[in-house]
């Protein structure tokens, strides 16, 4: 039976290999350097920048879902950014990605988050159609910027 409960510190050598799953997927192996430590740091640290739920099938961690809180000035109120959404291979099927994100849901919705919104690779096509048939539709006219620890250092 699959549960979804908020990670631990002792999931943290787990998730990290799920992203480092998902960076090989999304071809971006190359841009994956976080560490244990850092991953650990975010997600349980005196002020957690982050906060993850895992499913688990019996023992066995088969996803999980990684967000953080954002802010709408428009709405006046905070929101949640799905920043990673993994299932693994062996568990894909099953109603493990529905169940993670519904989760997050539900506790966007008990925070009175404003929103929850998420980023999808245009080529993952499988992505796209499982976020459409949950009702997820794409936000027209925004381009998304990036400043990287390079050109952070460099302004």
């Amino acid at each position: 039976m699959m549960q979804f409960n908020a990670a631990q510190r002792t999931d943290v050598p787990e998730i990290l290999a799920m992203i480092r799953e998902l960076a090989e997927f999304e071809r971006l192996a190359h841009e994956c350097v976080g560490t244990e430590d850092d991953l650990a740091q975010s997600l349980f640290s005196d002020r957690p920048v982050a906060a993850a739920i895992v499913a688990r099938d019996h023992q066995q961690i088969a996803g999980f879902a990684l967000y953080f809180y954002s802010y709408s000035t428009f709405l006046c109120q905070a929101g949640i950014y799905l920043e990673d959404l993994y299932v693994r291979p062996a568990f894909r099927g099953r109603g493990v990605g529905k169940g993670l994100l519904l989760e997050v849901a539900r506790i966007a919705r008990a925070q009175h988050a404003g929103r929850l919104e998420w980023s999808v690779l245009d080529w993952n096509q499988s992505a796209i159609e499982f976020y459409e048939s949950l009702g997820a539709r794409p936000v027209a006219g925004w381009t998304r910027y990036r400043l990287t620890a390079e050109a952070l250092s460099a302004l």
